[in-house]
């Protein structure tokens, strides 16, 4: 077993990371389990986690020159749902566009935390009823957290306005659906998407 580090100015507590990253603590244990964040335990079992590990997810988010940071050309969407039939009609629909876009599919709202914490999509399409967190507080978490300040969001659900307002309503950059899934409209909305990544490639 690996001695206790000299210098505990290198590591820091979850709460610590948790406030670095605007994730929860569950999230962020979750990640130093799967590898995400380096970090090891104290003989009283308390999680104790590199600085340096944070600080490079930290980085992922500051981009010199605001370059962006997918310069593949290709679009990656996360898709938040966890009805097993409705991400079965994403994947159907998503299959005939013809588009430059990797899909993941995610039906738990901490799950997703986490993996924008690992690698921060371009583009979050959520329902708002969803295992875990809703996706209420699951968007205000990653409004709060500086890897995702930038990820484009889209709600799809089945909720009215009053319903959404009467819930604490969402940020005014979220863009928001009704169900059923409008696809001709979300599809717009991600090849306004792409044209944007095209023209963010180009050399000034």
């Amino acid at each position: 077993m690996a001695s206790t580090p000299d210098d505990v100015r290198e590591f820091i507590s979850t709460a610590q990371a948790a406030k670095q990253l605007g994730l929860s603590l569950g999230a962020v244990q979750q990640m130093v389990e799967s590898g995400t964040l380096a970090g090891w335990k104290t003989a009283g079992g308390h999680r104790r986690i590199r600085q340096d590990s944070v600080d490079a997810l930290l980085a992922r988010a500051r981009r010199p020159g605001g370059a962006p940071r997918n310069s593949s050309g290709r679009v990656r969407v996360l898709v938040v749902e966890d009805d097993r039939l409705l991400q079965g009609v994403y994947r159907q629909n998503f299959s005939t566009w013809a588009l430059p876009m990797d899909v993941r599919f995610i039906d738990h709202g901490l799950d997703a935390l986490v993996e924008v914490g690992r690698e921060p999509p371009d583009l979050l399409v959520a329902d708002l009823r969803i295992p875990g967190i809703d996706g209420f507080e699951m968007i205000r978490r990653l409004r709060d957290n500086p890897l995702a300040s930038d990820v484009a969001i889209v709600v799809v659900s089945a909720l009215s306005e009053k319903d959404i307002a009467a819930a604490g309503g969402l940020p005014q950059d979220v863009t928001v659906y009704r169900k059923p899934i409008p696809f001709h409209e979300l599809r717009g909305y991600i090849q306004a998407l792409i044209a944007q990544h095209l023209r963010n490639r180009r050399p000034a």
